[in-house]
């Protein structure tokens, strides 16, 4: 029997991919596809329809995709994490030129950033801002960022949500000022030319718990060779000594498609954040590896905490309960 395992292309796939293309799965006994998703809308509906036997996921889709509140209800299981931070937030050339900020620090761009999308408002005229899906931490990250400067996002702005491997061109083109999305396609749009980092997510929640392994609840008790070979990839990918080997798989175009200089900035936590070179180092930029793999059910509090700020939610003690069950550390454990 083979699997089919699916992921979004960005650099915090690298658990999923490298535990496939460099053999880890082979290691276990298990065949198994990778298959790219352009959206993750369509990667929530693939798995939940049975499509995909498991995939590289946003932690909070896994719980809202499980809870029954994006896509159809799917009984999910993480008995995995693949990923802490890994996102920023970028602005256009045009955006970046009206913030003006004082400083090249974060609460100033905050400052800066609600300063303008407080006059856009009045001028009829709110700023768009991009992110990947309602059910993510790029969409809190962005509230957060905007809290900082004191402006509430939903009265002074447009949000939108566009997949990730087309999020930089939506900056590109002028149809978003703005967006959060992980790694590499913010780095993309400074390499481009056309876009401006100013906020980095391990700045605004630091060790966020970004992406999960998800897997059909009827999965869980035969998870444990999947489980084992994507944890050891993780460690793989977490090892400095092999940054060089994982950028090259990771940029391949049957991957992301890009420039590996990227990738490897990214993995070693130096963060060009304009397109004059300017560099951010943030050495926890993107975890893998053994600080994020253990499923964690405060993350989920955690998680339904922001749903409940984003007005998604109200959250009450059975739903902590139904969305703390769906991590699963006895999984992580049996895997020995």
């Amino acid at each position: 029997m083979r699997l089919a395992l699916g992921y979004v292309p960005l650099i915090d796939a690298a658990p999923l991919i490298a535990a496939v293309e460099g053999g880890f799965t082979a290691a276990e006994g298990l065949a198994v596809d990778l298959v790219s998703e352009p959206s993750w809308a369509t990667l929530r509906d693939k798995l939940a329809l049975g499509h995909l036997d498991g995939a590289h996921m946003l932690a909070p889709l896994a719980l809202a995709s499980a809870l029954g509140i994006s896509g159809p209800e799917t009984d999910l299981v993480v008995p995995l994490g693949l990923s802490l931070n890994g996102n920023a937030v970028t602005v256009s050339r045009p955006l970046w030129a009206e913030m003006a900020p004082e400083a090249d620090n974060l609460d100033s761009m905050a400052r800066a950033f609600s300063r303008v999308a407080r006059v856009r408002v009045t001028q009829g005229r709110p700023l768009t801002l991009g992110t990947v899906h309602p059910f993510s931490c790029h969409t809190y990250q962005l509230r957060m960022f905007a809290a900082r400067g004191g402006l509430d996002l939903d009265a002074a702005t447009r949000l939108v949500v566009i997949p990730p491997p087309w999020i930089a061109q939506a900056l590109r083109s002028g149809q978003i000022d703005g967006f959060c999305a992980g790694s590499p396609w913010n780095s993309v749009s400074v390499a481009e030319g056309y876009g401006r980092i100013v906020a980095l997510g391990c700045e605004l929640a630091p060790d966020c718990p970004e992406k999960v392994l998800a897997l059909p609840a009827y999965a869980a008790e035969t998870s444990a060779a999947l489980v084992r070979a994507v944890r050891r990839a993780g460690r793989w990918c977490a090892a400095a000594e092999n940054r060089g080997e994982l950028a090259s798989l990771l940029a391949h175009p049957s991957h992301l498609g890009i420039d590996p200089g990227l990738v490897r900035r990214a993995l070693a936590g130096t963060v060009v954040v304009d397109p004059d070179g300017t560099e951010r180092p943030a050495s926890r930029f993107v975890v893998f590896g053994a600080a994020a793999e253990r499923p964690v059910p405060d993350q989920a509090d955690w998680l339904l905490d922001q749903m409940g700020q984003a007005g998604q939610i109200t959250p009450t003690p059975a739903l902590s309960a139904r969305a703390r069950a769906i991590y699963r550390p006895d999984l992580y454990a049996a895997a020995g």
